[in-house]
């Protein structure tokens, strides 16, 4: 690249002492690292829109994982928040559930091990 700045008395000098004719090299990848792990794979991969073969990571996806895709998909902003509130509370129902069923088998001493 080449960088010029104008100089306030209009000196060619100056200006010709701030040229840079550096020839940056972006081939190599210890100078260039990947910033992000997995973007080259990723846009190879887009690169070939004739494969017909599934990603990898739809391999394993049932059609009920596909059709809750394609629900999630569909979902506008503010529905999809909603349903992210909605896990997040699941989520902490369950943890609370889990807490009082641990509390009920220690004072049950089922929890216990065996003593030989």
């Amino acid at each position: 690249f080449i960088l010029k700045m104008a100089s306030p008395n209009g000196g060619d000098d100056f200006e010709s002492s701030l040229l840079s004719f550096e020839k940056l090299d972006r081939a190599s990848p210890d100078l260039w690292p990947e910033q992000l792990p997995g973007v080259a794979e990723f846009a190879a991969s887009c690169k070939n829109p004739i494969n017909n073969s599934p990603p990898k990571w739809m391999a394993e996806l049932e059609s009920e994982d596909i059709e809750m895709l394609k629900e999630l998909g569909s979902l506008t902003t503010a529905n999809l928040m909603e349903k992210v509130k909605g896990l997040q509370n699941l989520a902490y129902q369950l943890g609370l559930e889990e807490s009082r069923e641990m509390t009920r088998g220690k004072f049950l001493n089922i929890l216990e091990r065996p003593k030989k």
